[in-house]
């Protein structure tokens, strides 16, 4: 329950916060990689710093790995036979799967792994969709329904109590 009251506030400071849209989208597109593809891989550490040192929404970053992780789950079966078709049944590929195995660092990524594979090409695939319909859902969120937002009696309650004051005190402006 604390975990989805968590999310639920950092899903209302992404939308109301002073990033702009593409920043909010950046991050949900970022996040949904973390959500479509098995969390314990190498390029989900890349994407993770990528959320860090980039400037983009953290709270946008949360809120993609929360709507992309049910997902990431019902197209595994997808994502296999993606993969399946890339490291097995396209043989000219091979070559280039057996030079990353056999090099350094690579075969820590896990893309031996027809899900890991599959669900990162398709996360590629869709990384510039999902900016741009997060992008524009969250500049029609603001322009509808955030001004009547801010107005509910539950958001004023929440910004009134005494922990979202301390909270103020030490959020960077």
């Amino acid at each position: 329950m604390l975990t989805l009251l968590k999310l639920l506030q950092s899903l209302i400071k992404a939308l109301h916060s002073e990033g702009t849209p593409a920043q909010v989208a950046a991050g949900v597109a970022l996040g949904a990689a973390l959500g479509l593809t098995p969390l314990v891989n190498l390029h989900n550490l890349l994407i993770v710093a990528l959320i860090l040192v980039l400037n983009v929404s953290i709270g946008g970053a949360l809120l993609g790995w929360a709507l992309f992780l049910p997902l990431g789950f019902l197209l595994d079966p997808l994502f296999h036979r993606l993969g399946r078709q890339l490291l097995l049944d396209t043989p000219a590929l091979t070559p280039i799967w057996t030079s990353w195995f056999n090099s350094p660092v690579l075969p820590y990524t896990n893309f031996n792994n027809t899900i890991v594979l599959g669900s990162l090409v398709a996360w590629l695939a869709l990384w510039l969709p999902i900016f741009f319909a997060a992008r524009y859902g969250v500049t029609r969120y603001r322009a509808t329904l955030g001004e009547r937002v801010r107005q509910s009696r539950f958001y004023q309650a929440v910004t009134a109590s005494k922990a979202y004051n301390v909270y103020s005190w030490f959020r960077p402006d």
